[in-house]
């Protein structure tokens, strides 16, 4: 006849203690990647971005409305980050979107994005159009990717 052996309290803690560390990780990192989308120190606000990868090449579209055309500035930062810039016509306030309990107003977009293939940066085509920003990459060929 066999006899269960009984799991030990130190193992029921051990267990428990490594399921609550594992569901704060996973916690803290959702709290990093929610944050608001305004900086009200430098006044910025951050567009609504979008990335679409297709065969031949990324798009990033960018929706940033009273935006001054000749102000749009888009910098690659690496292999695989866009900088995307631009001033308002207009200041907007808290106020402008029915919240009152803060204080402050914006006078530009600034936002990262992060591109997830490997693209050709000196080939980007930048399109500027009724508030919407849209971002040309060409996909690079011949890349390897490392199989371990």
């Amino acid at each position: 006849m066999s006899r269960k052996r009984r799991r030990s309290i130190f193992d029921l803690m051990r267990e428990y203690m490594e399921d609550f560390e594992a569901a704060a990780e996973e916690m803290a990192e959702l709290a990093i990647a929610e944050r608001p989308s305004w900086d009200a120190r430098s006044s910025c606000l951050e567009p609504l971005c979008n990335v679409f990868v297709t065969a031949d090449e990324v798009v990033v579209t960018a929706d940033m409305p009273y935006t001054e055309p000749e102000t749009v500035k888009v910098e690659a930062i690496g292999e695989d980050r866009l900088e995307i810039g631009a001033k308002m016509r207009q200041k907007l306030r808290f106020d402008d979107f029915g919240i009152t309990h803060r204080e402050g107003e914006f006078s530009s977009f600034r936002c990262q994005v992060r591109v997830p293939v490997p693209v050709n940066m000196k080939r980007m085509r930048v399109y500027f159009k009724r508030g919407i920003l849209e971002i040309h990459l060409p996909r690079r060929r011949g890349h390897e990717i490392k199989v371990e």
